[in-house]
C-alpha cells in the first residue's frame, strides 16, 4: 500500500527543486566558478562562468571573475571585453576599472590606461588604487614627475606597500637620481625584504655607478626570490659582460628572449655581447634597428657607433 505521507514529502521535495531561482543557480554556477579558479583551472571555470551568464546576461560579477580567469591564460584583448562588459552594467564597479586599467598597460594602450585611472579619481580619490594606476599610465607615458606624484600619494594612503615605494624608485632611477632612489628601496627593503623587484632595482643603480660586483650580487637576490622573470636574467647576463664572462652572459641574454621575446634590453644585449666578440656583421643586426626605434636607451648609441668602426 502506498503511504500518503511519502507522496506528499516528494511532492514537496519537488517544490522546493523547482522554487530554485535564477538568483541561487547563477550564483551556484559562479561559486563553482570561483572553486576552478581557486585549483588554478580557469579554462574549466570560464565554463561555469558562462553559464552564469546563459543564466543572467546581465551578471557584472560573471563578467569581472571570467576576465580574471582569461587573464590567467593570457587572453588581454578578452579580459578588457569582459571587463568592460562588466563597467557597461555596473559604471561605479571599482575594482573592474582598476583590473581593466591594468590590462590595457599590458596590452600597451597606454591613453585608455589613464582614461581609467581618471575614472578611478572620480569614483574614490581616496583609494590608493587610483593613484597607482595614475602613476603607472603616466610612467608609461614617460610623464615621470606626474607618476612620482602619483606614487607618493598611493604610499601615503597604503604605507604598508612596499611596491608602491619600488615604483617611486624606479622613476628616481630614470631620472638619475640614483642617491634618493637608494634611499626609497632601503625603506621598500624594511617593509619587504624578499620583494625581488627592489634588489633588481637596486642592481641596475650599482651598475651605472660602476659598481658590478654588487650589482651582480643584488640581482642574483632578486632571482633567488623570484626565478620566472625574463629581465632578472637579461639584466645578470649585461653585468658578466661587463665583468669579461662573455659565455655566461650569452646563455642568460639568449634564456632571456626565450622567456620574452619582445625585450628591446635583451636585444641591445646581445648587441653588445658580438661588439665585445668582434662579429660586426652580428652586432649591426641588433644595433642598427634599436638605434632607430630606441635612440635614446642606455648604451645602445655609443656600442651602434662601436660596431660600426669594427
Amino acid at each position: 500500500m502506498i503511504n500518503p505521507n511519502k507522496i506528499l514529502l516528494g511532492i514537496c521535495l519537488l517544490a522546493i527543486i523547482g522554487c530554485d531561482s535564477i538568483e541561487d543557480k547563477k550564483g551556484r554556477f559562479l561559486l563553482k566558478g570561483n572553486e576552478k579558479l581557486e585549483e588554478n583551472d580557469p579554462k574549466s571555470a570560464i565554463v561555469f562562468y558562462n553559464e552564469a551568464l546563459a543564466l543572467d546576461s546581465a551578471y557584472a560579477d560573471a563578467y569581472f571573475n571570467k576576465a580574471m580567469a582569461q587573464l590567467r591564460l593570457h587572453q588581454l584583448d578578452e579580459t578588457i571585453l569582459d571587463l568592460s562588459k562588466a563597467i557597461q552594467i555596473r559604471p561605479d564597479y571599482f575594482e573592474a576599472i582598476f583590473q581593466r586599467g591594468l590590462s590595457y598597460l599590458d596590452n600597451g594602450e597606454f591613453y585608455k590606461a589613464k582614461e581609467d585611472a581618471d575614472r578611478l579619481l572620480q569614483l574614490d580619490a581616496n583609494n590608493w588604487k587610483s593613484y597607482f594606476l595614475t602613476g603607472l599610465s603616466q610612467e608609461k607615458l614617460k610623464k615621470f614627475a606626474e607618476a612620482l606624484v602619483a606614487f607618493e600619494q598611493a604610499s601615503i594612503l597604503e604605507p604598508s606597500n612596499s611596491d608602491l615605494l619600488v615604483n617611486q624608485a624606479t622613476l628616481l632611477f630614470y631620472q638619475k637620481d640614483f642617491g634618493k632612489a637608494k634611499e626609497i628601496i632601503s625603506k621598500a627593503e624594511l617593509l619587504n625584504p624578499s620583494e625581488p623587484n627592489l634588489h633588481n632595482l637596486r642592481s641596475m643603480i650599482l651598475f651605472e655607478e660602476k659598481d658590478l660586483d654588487g650589482a651582480l650580487i643584488s640581482v642574483e637576490k632578486a632571482i633567488a626570490f623570484d626565478n620566472r622573470q625574463a629581465y632578472f636574467y637579461n639584466n645578470k647576463g649585461l653585468y658578466l659582460l661587463f665583468l669579461g664572462k662573455p659565455e655566461e652572459a650569452i646563455d642568460l641574454i639568449n634564456q632571456s628572449i626565450q622567456m620574452d621575446s619582445k625585450n628591446p634590453f635583451a636585444m641591445r644585449n646581445k648587441g653588445i655581447y658580438y661588439v665585445m666578440q668582434g662579429d660586426k656583421i652580428s652586432a649591426l643586426q641588433y644595433l642598427k634597428e634599436l638605434s632607430e626605434k630606441y635612440p635614446d636607451m642606455d648604451l645602445v648609441q655609443e656600442y651602434y657607433q662601436k660596431a660600426q668602426a669594427l
